[in-house]
């Protein structure tokens, strides 16, 4: 396998919103910056399985309609995070041990095959772009910002992954890490184990920029394990 990573480039387009002030949101794409707020509550732990809550109070304390609000808690619906309760609002679900485990098995089944095809693909002006949000969860690990370092995580891998060329591939994956949130993560802060998995995105970095299939997926195979087990220690 060659080892050094191809010259070629590609042109993307990017669509970027302006970050809504904390607790507030701005007026542009209002569902999609409710939908992320919310997302953000949940893997916080701001908002946890079995509370209710409904698009009016949600909508009063973020500063918007409910509207907006309300098709943003359908989103996580469909998504199998919320279940509506009727005249109430919306529950946060809970996931259960074998949920945990059947989005593991099928990461595993999908993430590892489709991370060693994007590998192939990688180029220097990917790397460098990688790199750059790989900086961003180390940072974001050692200052015990569990937000910040779960939003970079997930752009790092699905971005890696949208190298392989397939979308549906990369909106799947994304499927399946929406359907998992932690708790109690302040835990792996404690621990020093945010920043240990933050380190193991260097790893895979290196066996991407090396071209070692067979390093990259011993790597990913670990990195996943270690995200279950978190996903066990974490939980209520």
């Amino acid at each position: 396998m060659p080892r050094s990573p191809k010259s070629r480039t590609r042109h993307r387009e990017t669509a970027r919103v302006a970050e809504p002030a904390p607790g507030q949101l701005g007026y542009t794409n209002l569902r999609d910056q409710a939908l992320e707020v919310i997302r953000q509550a949940l893997v916080s732990g701001e908002i946890r399985p079995g509370d209710i809550y409904s698009a009016a109070a949600l909508a009063n304390r973020l500063g918007v309609s409910s509207s907006p609000v309300r098709e943003a808690m359908l989103t996580l619906v469909n998504q199998g995070l919320l279940e509506p309760v009727r005249n109430r609002g919306y529950r946060v679900v809970a996931m259960s041990e074998q949920d945990l485990d059947d989005v593991y098995e099928l990461r595993q089944l999908l993430e590892v095959p489709g991370t060693l095809r994007a590998a192939a693909n990688a180029t220097d002006e990917d790397l460098v772009r990688l790199t750059a949000t790989a900086d961003e969860i180390d940072v974001a690990a050692k200052d015990g910002d569990i937000v910040r370092f779960l939003d970079a995580d997930r752009r790092f891998h699905l971005d890696l992954l949208g190298l392989s060329g397939n979308r549906r591939l990369v909106e799947s994956v994304a499927a399946l890490r929406d359907q998992t949130r932690l708790y109690g993560l302040e835990k792996l802060v404690e621990s020093g184990r945010l920043v240990d998995s933050a380190a193991e995105h260097r790893d895979i970095l290196a066996a991407v920029a090396d071209r070692d299939a067979d390093r990259l997926e011993a790597i990913m195979r670990a990195h996943l394990r270690h995200v279950r087990a978190d996903w066990a220690d974490t939980g209520d």
